[in-house]
């Protein structure tokens, strides 16, 4: 029976401790977690030792870190280093996959294949799993130059956020459906965010007046399932993020829905409407 697995992300969860973040997202029924973990050896280490813990009473906690580079004038050359070195660094969280910020979207088409070369050279030869993400600012920014990397490696494997391409292309693709299709096989794990023309978020995907964008995503996210059914598994991480992702109001700053509250009933909407394979 085909089976997904949920991870909660730690995005919007800086205030917590890890051991309350870990215990809290356990008891809501995820397998494990998506972080982008703070560079700061303290947090590390309380990181790792946590892992380590849980891992001895639950053995598949899903352990998913990310590469995320912060935005910065530098040359493609200089880029990659902090990105290998970043990776270096991740290998000792032996994650399930790392997800990557791959590139920049303004580096030419040469630089960002010797990045994404590098990058999979890496994966090969710790044999640890890397995910690119699609995402504004990355290599993966635009839907069909994506399809121009991934001739150039048909090997690639991609978290799928369709949020970005949505804002990217001010639509809901419509007239992208073949290269979604051709795109679908080279997505290994799926951010469970809906977007809309003009945001990579709505402000709550169960209110009414976004019901049109959620059955969207959801076709899209069901395509996706229903091409990795002989795979068995496949990780969703619903992603909905903190201010500035969430919309707030003006002047008291308050956000308009609470980011947790949406992650954790996204996962149930998920759990009850997705059709999996025997």
């Amino acid at each position: 029976m085909q089976h997904i697995n949920y991870l909660y992300p730690f995005w919007g969860s800086e205030t917590d401790t890890i051991d309350d973040f870990i215990e809290n997202i356990i008891d809501q029924g995820f397998n494990g977690i998506e972080i982008h973990i703070p560079n700061a050896i303290n947090f590390e280490n309380a990181l790792y030792n946590k892992i380590e813990n849980i891992k001895k009473t639950v053995p598949d906690f899903i352990v998913v870190p990310q590469q995320v580079t912060g935005v910065k004038l530098e040359a493609p050359e200089d880029y990659l280093v902090g990105v290998l070195k970043r990776l270096e660094e991740l290998k000792r969280f032996e994650p399930n996959f790392i997800n990557s910020h791959t590139g920049k979207d303004h580096y030419s088409f040469s630089d960002n294949c010797r990045i994404i070369e590098a990058i999979e050279a890496f994966s090969l030869k710790n044999k640890v799993k890397v995910y690119h993400e699609i995402h504004r600012g990355r290599f993966t920014f635009h839907s069909a130059t994506t399809l121009t990397y991934l001739e150039q490696f048909p090997q690639l494997k991609l978290v799928g956020d369709l949020s970005h391409w949505c804002v990217v292309s001010e639509s809901m693709l419509e007239d992208q459906a073949s290269i979604i299709k051709e795109v679908i096989p080279h997505i290994h794990h799926i951010h469970a965010r809906v977007g809309f023309e003009q945001a990579p978020q709505v402000n709550h995907p169960f209110a009414p007046e976004w019901e049109p964008k959620l059955k969207i995503f959801l076709g899209w996210w069901q395509q996706i399932v229903d091409h990795h059914k002989k795979k068995n598994n496949i990780s969703i991480t619903p992603e909905f993020g903190p201010f500035p992702y969430m919309p707030q109001s003006p002047f008291d700053q308050k956000p308009l829905a609470q980011q947790k509250v949406l992650n954790f009933e996204m996962k149930i909407y998920l759990q009850e409407h997705l059709k999996l394979h025997p």
